[in-house]
């Protein structure tokens, strides 16, 4: 019931925009993004990662689901579709969820949260790729970048779980939290329906002896195989 639930607050819109457009509708939709805790029980998570083939003609979305908390593998899709949007930095979720929402859609197990490799509302339009996926496959999702888009923030302390605000404008985007003490920090934000301090909790619980939570660990292994990688 909870899943079909889900899948009905999902919204839909058309793709085939022009970059203002995009921008125009990223504003539109952070007013529908939910900041508090609406998730339920999670026992299963999901990492994404998105890449590109043929010079980024075709876009590869891979999807791993992992049970919580053990974090075993439990299921994995991917798909790829030609890429219909250009690369525009700040609207990259435009260009990528397409193909995510394809490999989402072959899953027998659906997701109860996506840690998504990419921004939630630390965005300059507080909708990143993130809090775009939520919204779009209805799921409770959390941004995990590796890099910093905006805001300002002072250094976590070397010690793992550590964090500190980041600020835009005098609001608070988003942490920049210390998953594993002597390696850089990653920048946390509120994707859809997941409160920022549960946020932070998810991914200190995905994350075991690496600075990468194991959902985007192995979402990018996954792709990687499948692109001939070999990793």
């Amino acid at each position: 019931m909870r899943d079909a639930r889900s899948r009905s607050e999902a919204i839909s819109h058309r793709w085939d925009l022009t970059p203002k457009e995009a921008m125009a509708l990223q504003l539109e939709l952070a007013g529908r993004v939910v900041r508090q805790d609406r998730i339920g029980e999670v026992r299963r998570v999901c990492g994404i990662d998105v890449g590109f083939e043929e010079d980024g003609a075709v876009t590869r979305a891979a999807v791993a689901v992992l049970a919580f908390p053990g974090l075993e593998l439990v299921e994995h899709a991917t798909a790829r579709r030609k890429t219909r949007f250009p690369y525009v930095p700040g609207l990259l979720s435009f260009r990528e969820i397409p193909a995510v929402l394809e490999a989402l859609a072959q899953l027998r197990i659906r997701p109860d949260l996506a840690l998504c490799d990419g921004q939630g509302i630390a965005h300059p339009r507080r909708c990143g790729l993130a809090s775009h996926i939520g919204l779009a496959a209805g799921l409770p999702s959390i941004g995990v970048a590796k890099t910093r888009l905006i805001g300002e923030h002072r250094a976590p302390r070397d010690r793992r779980g550590a964090w500190v605000p980041l600020l835009d404008a005098g609001e608070t985007i988003g942490a920049v939290l210390r998953t594993r003490a002597g390696v850089k920090p990653l920048y946390v934000s509120i994707g859809h329906r997941v409160s920022l301090p549960s946020a932070i909790a998810y991914v200190m619980a995905c994350c075991t002896r690496y600075r990468l939570p194991e959902t985007t660990r192995w979402a990018h292994r996954l792709a990687s195989v499948d692109a001939g990688g070999g990793r």
